[in-house]
């Protein structure tokens, strides 16, 4: 009996997210949990879509958190954001994104691997 291959899941990011995955200096995504979400394990593949461009990333790791302050608290705060952003600064920018009714839906640290960009 063979396991199944890993699953394929595709996400749309902002610009700036997308190239800081694609520098590998961001290597946590950080979403909320959309039933998209909770479908995903570490060993999956992830793609993510800005525009033209793409990349596609490996799953290493999920972790759920009840808040974003919980998640930054857990989680390595350099590589959820731009660098030299502080624990606030990521705070602010998470809250910015999703209003707390989504943050109430559980909060994701999706860790990357980067397998290969597209265009």
């Amino acid at each position: 009996m063979t396991a199944e291959p890993p699953a394929q899941h595709e996400l749309s990011i902002r610009k700036p997210y997308f190239d800081l995955i694609a520098t590998r200096s961001k290597t946590i995504e950080i979403r909320v949990g959309y039933p998209k979400i909770r479908n995903m394990a570490a060993g999956d593949s992830l793609r993510f879509t800005s525009g033209d461009h793409t990349l596609t990333t490996r799953i290493t790791a999920l972790n759920e958190y009840t808040s974003f302050e919980e998640m930054l608290d857990a989680e390595d705060n350099t590589a959820v954001g731009d660098p030299g952003m502080t624990r606030d600064e990521l705070l602010a920018v998470c809250r910015d994104i999703y209003p707390p009714e989504k943050e109430a839906l559980g909060v994701f640290a999706i860790h990357l691997d980067l397998t290969r960009t597209g265009t």
